[in-house]
């Protein structure tokens, strides 16, 4: 049983940092797609991230480029957001999702089959 957890989260002003975690277990990690969506009040959750197996494909939403940077360890089956320069519009929960097929990668949160617990990001200004 694939089981994904998220970790990092927490309230930071505006132009700081947060590293985000989400550690995964139940399949051979390194195979898989691995993306971050976050989801605010109100709002349909949305693409932030995501990290193909084997680094073929790294690719952010515009709202994050140049300030978050997702990144991943295949050896303890770990991926990480990190987050820079963070606005008070980065306030979200923040949710980590991989899919079940190993050749699916993409921007829409439909086709991924497994998600963490989300963890709360909140950015005052």
């Amino acid at each position: 049983q694939v089981q994904l957890v998220e970790s990092g989260g927490g309230l930071v002003q505006a132009g700081g940092s947060l590293r985000l975690s989400c550690a995964a277990s139940g399949r051979t990690f390194s195979n898989y797609a691995m993306a971050w969506f976050r989801q605010a009040p109100g709002k349909e959750r949305e693409f932030v991230a995501v990290f193909s197996s084997r680094g073929l494909l790294i690719d952010y939403a515009d709202s994050v480029k140049g300030r978050f940077t997702i990144s991943r360890n295949d050896a303890n089956n770990t991926v990480y957001l990190q987050m820079n320069s963070l606005k008070p519009e980065d306030t979200a929960v923040y949710y980590c999702a991989t899919p079940r097929n190993s050749g699916t990668i993409s921007y829409r949160p439909q086709q991924y089959d497994y998600w963490g617990q989300g963890t709360q990001v909140t950015v005052s200004s």
